[in-house]
C-alpha cells in the first residue's frame, strides 16, 4: 500500500499523518528538541516521524509544513523564528536524505491550502486563515487559491506591530502581534494574573509560574478558573485587534481561526468578535466577515502539505 504523508513542524511539536483524500489514516506525535536545537536534530526528528507514521507502507511523496519563511520555489527555508533553519535548502537535504519527493511549505500557508481546499473556507471568494499556536501564522486567499506572495512569504500575520516598542519577538523586533494573541501570549498573561493569587491554575502548576503551560490554561478554563479565563479573554481580544487590522486589508467574506490554541474555541472567538466589530474601519457600515473555527483542527497542517505533495506528483514537479 502506497500513502502520501505530511509532516506539520512549528517550535513545539512534530506532527505527521498519513493523508488520502483529506482524510487523516495514521498519524505520529514528537515533541520539538528544545530551543537550541539544531538542523541535524530536526531532520533527525522529521526522519523518524516519517518512519514512524509510514509504518511499512510505500510513500510516495511527503509535504513538510514548516514553521518558517519558505522561499517561491519552494526549496529553502529562509528564517524560521522557532526553527534553526536559516537560508536551508531544506528540500533538496530531505530528498536526499529520504529519496522521495519532497515539497516544503510554510505551516499557517499549507493548513490555509487545506481549510481552502477541503475545509472551512471551501467556496469561499475571498478568506482569510490565521493560525495560532506558539507563534502566529496566517494566509489570505482569493478565489480559492492561496496568496504567496513575490518571496513566497505572504501571510506573516503574526509580525505585524500592534504595540510599537512593545513585547520583544523572537523574530527579533518588538510588540508583533502574536506577543499578544498566541500560545506564548497565553502563559505569559495568565502567569502575570496568576501573580499572588491563590487560583486552580497556581495548583495546577504547584505554585510555580515557570511550570505554567497553555494546555493548564485551557483545562483550567473549562473548570472556570478566573485566572484562566481571563487570560483567555485578554488574548482573545488582542486577537480581534489583529483581525480588523486585517479585515481593513483584505475585506475577507471568512476568517477562519486555527491552531493549537483556537481549540478554545468560543473563549478566545466571542471577544475577537466584539472587537472586530467595535474597532474595524467602517463599523456599521459594512458586512462583516464571519469569524468561524478551523474546519481541521490542528491536523490542518499536515493535511495541507500531503494534498500540496499529492498534487505535485500528479502535475509530474
Amino acid at each position: 500500500m502506497s500513502a502520501v504523508v505530511g509532516i506539520d513542524v512549528g517550535g513545539t511539536k512534530v506532527l505527521a499523518g498519513v493523508v488520502e483524500g483529506g482524510e487523516v489514516l495514521a498519524t505520529s506525535r514528537g515533541e520539538t528538541p528544545g530551543r537550541r536545537v539544531t538542523e541535524q536534530a530536526i531532520e533527525d526528528a522529521l526522519s523518524e516521524a516519517l518512519a514512524e507514521v509510514a509504518d511499512g507502507r510505500r510513500v510516495r511523496a511527503v509535504g513538510v509544513a514548516a514553521a518558517g519563511f519558505v522561499d517561491r520555489s519552494g526549496d529553502r527555508v529562509r528564517f524560521a523564528p522557532h526553527l534553526p533553519w536559516l537560508d536551508a535548502p531544506v528540500r533538496q537535504r530531505l530528498e536526499d536524505r529520504w529519496q522521495l519527493p519532497v515539497v516544503i511549505e510554510n505551516d499557517a500557508t499549507a493548513a490555509a491550502h487545506a481549510e481552502v481546499a477541503l475545509g472551512a473556507a471551501r467556496g469561499a471568494e475571498t478568506a482569510l486563515v490565521v493560525n495560532l499556536g506558539t507563534g502566529i501564522g496566517g494566509a489570505a486567499a482569493i478565489g480559492g487559491r492561496v496568496l504567496r506572495g513575490h518571496n513566497g512569504m505572504a501571510g506573516e500575520f503574526g509580525h505585524m506591530v500592534v504595540v510599537p516598542g512593545g513585547a520583544p519577538c523572537e523574530c527579533g523586533g518588538a510588540g508583533c502581534w502574536e506577543q499578544y494573541a498566541s500560545g506564548n501570549a497565553l502563559e505569559r498573561v495568565a502567569r502575570e494574573r496568576m501573580a499572588g493569587r491563590p487560583t486552580l491554575l497556581a495548583e495546577m502548576c504547584q505554585g510555580d509560574p515557570a511550570r505554567l503551560r497553555g494546555p493548564m490554561v485551557t483545562e483550567a478554563a473549562e473548570l472556570g478558573d478566573l485566572v484562566a479565563l481571563e487570560a483567555f479573554a485578554t488574548v482573545g481580544e488582542w486577537l480581534g485587534v489583529g483581525l480588523a487590522n486585517l479585515t481593513a486589508a483584505y475585506d475577507p467574506e471568512v476568517v477562519v481561526v486555527g491552531g493549537g490554541v483556537a481549540t478554545a474555541g468560543e473563549r478566545l472567538l466571542t471577544p475577537a468578535r466584539r472587537v472586530l466589530e467595535r474597532t474595524v474601519v467602517g463599523a456599521g457600515h459594512r458586512e462583516l466577515p464571519r469569524v468561524v473555527p478551523a474546519q481541521l483542527g490542528t491536523r490542518a497542517g499536515l493535511i495541507g502539505a500531503a494534498d500540496l505533495a499529492l498534487r505535485a506528483l500528479r502535475a509530474g514537479r
